[in-house]
């Protein structure tokens, strides 16, 4: 899971051919393979948006109240990086809050780009962003951004920074990390710059904690994805029949998200029907871990030059800038 933003299909390369699909097209893919597997994007229907939220302010989960503080406390020099006149393309963006603190910073910007897939929320968030800040201009995209997408005509012709805050990148597989970077690139255009989170790899307890909260919203978050297959596609889930799980995979630097059949049952779901044994999962989502080594070696393979990293005081989290 990753602050604010949004994240991406494949888990890997076999999920590749399940990135042009529709929702209904997934669904059949993924609980049809084995092991069975959704795309964390899913998620992010108004209520799943509206969940997320919740998330990032529980005391467990470290990753949005430590970049916020980063952004907070260097932002004057990440606006450094910002061009006269420059456009700032948010990629997934949910939540404003830490757009809002780059622009705040950087009174050179002349107009911000949120990108996101949940239009509802998208509507709301570039609403609230024009009240509060009208020197800027806000050009919304509702857009999935791990597909190509264009920018608006207003912005083709300025300075474009790129923004991916909440460690989303770490939602890839690492060769698709690199191809989302890639694609980001091709996007903004030469001579960009992006700013992007990053979390870090750490201790395994603290990792296990953030994504198994006391109040239950992580586990609620994972299940709405179920709420809204039997919602859009007919589904018949029980939700009571299946568990939140998630654990840190320390072989792999990552944190898995599973949804765990509690009993042997079969499911409908869009006209098809699945099978489930006891402890039979659904992959939902995973989320890498990097040093601050191993990600500038990603981002100098996708063809960004690292030019500066900003980290808290426990190294828990990283905001890089990359240049083309």
């Amino acid at each position: 899971m990753a602050a604010v933003a949004r994240s991406v299909l494949r888990y890997s390369a076999r999920h590749e051919a399940a990135a042009s699909e529709s929702f209904v097209e997934h669904v059949v893919h993924g609980l049809g393979d084995s092991p069975k597997w959704l795309s964390a994007k899913y998620f992010y229907d108004a209520a799943g948006s509206a969940l997320f939220e919740e998330i990032t302010r529980l005391p467990e989960y470290y990753p949005t109240g430590i970049e916020l503080s980063i952004l907070q406390r260097h932002a004057g020099e990440m606006s450094g990086y910002i061009g006269l006149s420059g456009a700032l393309v948010e990629f997934g963006a949910g939540s404003t809050r830490k757009a809002r603190i780059l622009i705040d910073a950087a009174p050179q910007l002349a107009a911000y780009v949120p990108v996101d897939i949940s239009a509802e929320f998208l509507t709301q968030e570039a609403a609230a962003v024009r009240r509060d800040i009208p020197w800027i201009a806000v050009f919304p995209v509702v857009a999935d951004f791990t597909r190509d997408f264009d920018l608006p005509q207003q912005i083709r012709a300025r300075p474009r920074v790129g923004f991916f805050p909440g460690s989303t990148i770490g939602n890839f597989e690492p060769p698709d990390a690199a191809e989302f970077l890639r694609q980001a690139g091709r996007i903004l255009g030469s001579g960009a710059t992006m700013i992007v989170g990053v979390d870090r790899i750490k201790e395994k307890s603290v990792l296990d904690v953030a994504y198994n909260d006391a109040a239950g919203v992580t586990a609620k978050f994972n299940l709405n994805v179920l709420t809204r297959m039997n919602r859009e596609l007919g589904g018949n889930f029980d939700l009571a029949a299946f568990r939140h799980r998630a654990f840190y995979n320390a072989e792999s630097h990552r944190i898995e998200m599973h949804l765990e059949s509690v009993r042997p049952q079969t499911v409908t779901v869009a006209g098809h029907t699945f099978g489930f044994e006891k402890g039979e999962t659904i992959h939902t989502e995973n989320s890498y871990k990097y040093t601050v080594e191993s990600f500038r070696a990603l981002a100098t393979s996708a063809g960004w030059r690292p030019i500066a990293v900003w980290t808290d005081e426990k190294d828990y989290f990283a905001v890089h800038a990359l240049k083309l």
